[in-house]
């Protein structure tokens, strides 16, 4: 997840791998569990070809926006409810042996978790893209505490949060987690997890990388789009700061920055306890508007003097 933001060198490729490449085999590896959960069993797995979610991956956006917007229509104005409405996908109860047997599929053959090979498989039976927004969702849903990595317990704790014990289960919750993520404080809570997420745990890192940063603002606020944060990350791109991370403190502040700066910057004041380096961002942003709107008028003139004599003639 994100890009495996944190593990690779190249933070534009995917969330769920550290190529961002996916599972060329495209297979789903459980026959049961993963099909629907059906009733015990002893949870043999196998290759089936193709994935077993049945939506389709072109019917699935990148980033789920457009597919929330449809699906959103059908649940209920408040997500918790939608929660209890269905105990289960499927119409039955979800079951720990279940869950268990679905996380077997996936778990590595070496560590009691499912790391990078078995998460690219994983969202290729969701029929998901690794990179995109729902598998933020997920990995929130299942407290992960890092890329690319479902330890046991996050697995089946998170499956049973969201009622969950198959892929066709945790597929028909995307809906809802999409929709419970829009309210004030379930994203407020998306969004300082999205900043741990990124964090290499194994490394002790306390600030992210400018480059995942920049990866994971983008991702985390795939619903909801601030007006300035283009500006921000450009601002980031172009580092005229030179900052190499961004900290909590900074992360964290810049959600209060979009929800009470406006899109001018014209109640921005420095005077207020904002991290130095948005002084840094609305000066740079308010100087390149400056020069945009002198290069505009300086090409008016031209064009206006040619209509001038155009008329004149």
């Amino acid at each position: 997840m994100g890009q495996c933001v944190t593990k690779c060198k190249n933070p534009s490729s995917s969330l769920g791998s550290k190529s961002g490449d996916k599972d060329p085999g495209g297979k789903s590896h459980c026959k049961k569990g993963v099909g629907g959960g059906a009733g015990g069993g002893g949870g043999v797995c196998k290759e089936e070809a193709g994935p077993v979610c049945a939506k389709s991956p072109s019917d699935l956006l990148a980033n789920g926006t457009k597919k929330m917007e449809a699906e959103s229509r059908v649940i209920s104005s408040h997500p918790e409810d939608a929660w209890k409405e269905e105990p289960a996908a499927n119409g039955e109860e979800f079951s720990l042996p279940r869950i268990e047997e679905l996380f077997g599929c996936y778990k590595d053959e070496q560590d009691d978790a499912i790391l990078e090979e078995g998460m690219e498989r994983f969202c290729n039976d969701l029929c998901v893209d690794p990179a995109e927004f729902r598998v933020l969702l997920l990995a929130w849903k299942f407290q992960a505490a890092t890329m690319c990595k479902f330890t046991r317990k996050e697995f089946v704790e998170g499956c049973k949060a969201i009622k969950a014990d198959s892929i066709e289960g945790i597929c028909a919750r995307f809906p809802c987690m999409l929709l419970e993520a829009q309210s004030e404080d379930n994203f407020k809570d998306l969004y300082r997890f999205t900043f741990q997420f990124g964090l290499d745990s194994e490394e002790g890192q306390r600030s992210l990388h400018r480059d995942i940063a920049i990866a994971l603002w983008r991702l985390v606020f795939t619903q909801d789009t601030p007006a300035i944060l283009e500006c921000w990350l450009d601002f980031l791109t172009e580092n005229p700061s030179g900052v190499k991370g961004i900290s909590r403190d900074t992360w964290n502040m810049f959600l209060n920055f979009t929800q009470v700066i406006g899109p001018d910057l014209s109640n921005y004041s420095e005077d207020e306890a904002w991290p130095s380096l948005f002084d840094t961002f609305v000066e740079w942003e308010i100087e390149r508007r400056k020069k945009e709107a002198e290069q505009r008028s300086t090409e008016a003139l031209p064009e206006a003097a040619d209509t001038e004599e155009g008329g004149a003639s």
